[in-house]
């Protein structure tokens, strides 16, 4: 099993986890840029949590 496939598996087994991170790095993008791109981060949030595991539970 390589890599990309125990990370995947790691996503699904702990997708609220998963999702809880994805949300916190996009908070953090949003301080560092002092929002000026909320939206775009919101949206590739988004994105990201439907992507991981069984989808978006945050």
């Amino acid at each position: 099993m390589g890599f990309m496939d125990k990370a995947k598996d790691f996503a699904d087994d702990h997708d609220k986890q998963v999702d809880e991170g994805i949300e916190k790095a996009g908070e953090q993008v949003d301080k560092r840029t002092d929002n000026k791109y909320d939206s775009q981060v919101g949206k590739g949030v988004e994105q990201a949590q439907q992507r991981t595991g069984q989808g978006d539970t945050a």
